[in-house]
């Protein structure tokens, strides 16, 4: 690229001969400066060489008032216009690249969260983060159960009911792997074992029954006979009924007070007199039977 500052200093020193319109590219006021003063010295008239040395110098102060940019539009026009040719090429595509890259990732964690999301209101269905027992009793990753959720979501339910039951090895009290069996086994038509998994699911605790009756991988359990009965019981097979706890004798417990209280009242005789203590012995056994 040239250089505004060296061309106004060709022009002070050499400006007489036309160095700086060659270093600037310009060579027909180059030529033009050579030739007033070739004619200046050969036809022995200096005002000529004058002339072209005040042109030199204007030109000098005019370059050294402009600002780079304006010299750069002049005289590195060339230069100036690769730069942007390339800065358009590959500028642009940069940023649209990096822009698409972003957005991609964006969306891929926008679809991720809305996958747990539903996964989470589904209440238990297979997912990449199930709503409990994702870990077994020592807290590490229960691999069987991983496995049999993506094998649901490829819609080979044998499979996963496979791996479901040996991740219950592991950890057997786990409701989620109990409600996702209950939902395989509704998918394969396998009333029974849908139902013995729904009611293991509610003997640990499972209060959520709107899943249970709303849920699409249970519609096929909900249509036979024998669900009505099933949740008529409290979602509990027959027999199998929660027990209600005995209420305690009160009988007993409301006896006791009454006898310390006699006894304190034979003490409190004898004590005074009232009683020998032949006669409180007797009293005593005939209180306690």
């Amino acid at each position: 690229m040239k250089s505004r500052t060296t061309a106004a200093i060709l022009a002070f020193i050499f400006g007489v001969f036309g160095i700086h319109q060659f270093y600037l590219g310009d060579t027909r006021k180059g030529m033009l400066h050579v030739g007033l003063f070739m004619f200046s010295a050969f036809a022995d008239a200096p005002i000529f060489a004058t002339v072209s040395v005040i042109i030199a110098v204007v030109a000098a102060v005019r370059w050294l008032s402009m600002n780079q940019d304006q010299f750069d539009r002049k005289y590195n026009r060339r230069y100036t216009n690769v730069r942007r040719r390339e800065t358009h090429r590959t500028g642009p595509r940069r940023r649209e690249r990096v822009e698409d890259e972003r957005q991609r990732r964006r969306t891929e964690y926008r679809r991720h969260r809305e996958e747990r999301a539903r996964d989470r209101r589904r209440g238990g269905t297979p997912g990449p983060q199930p709503a409990s027992g994702r870990r077994n009793d020592k807290g590490k990753l229960n691999p069987h159960k991983q496995e049999g959720i993506k094998l649901f979501k490829e819609y080979d339910y044998e499979g996963a009911i496979e791996n479901f039951e040996k991740a219950l090895e592991i950890a057997p009290t786990d409701q989620a792997v109990h409600f996702n069996l209950a939902c395989a086994h509704s998918l394969m038509e396998n009333k029974d074992k849908a139902l013995y998994h729904l009611d293991r699911l509610v003997s640990l605790g499972f209060k959520d029954f709107k899943r249970i009756k709303e849920h699409d991988a249970l519609a096929y359990l909900r249509v036979q006979p024998e669900f009505a009965a099933f949740k008529k019981n409290n979602y509990r097979l027959g027999g199998a009924t929660s027990p209600t706890p005995e209420r305690p004798d009160t009988s007993k417990q409301t006896a006791q007070p009454a006898l310390l209280e006699q006894l304190e009242k034979l003490a409190a005789m004898r004590d005074r007199g009232l009683l020998t203590e032949a006669e409180f012995q007797a009293q005593k056994q005939r209180l306690l039977g």
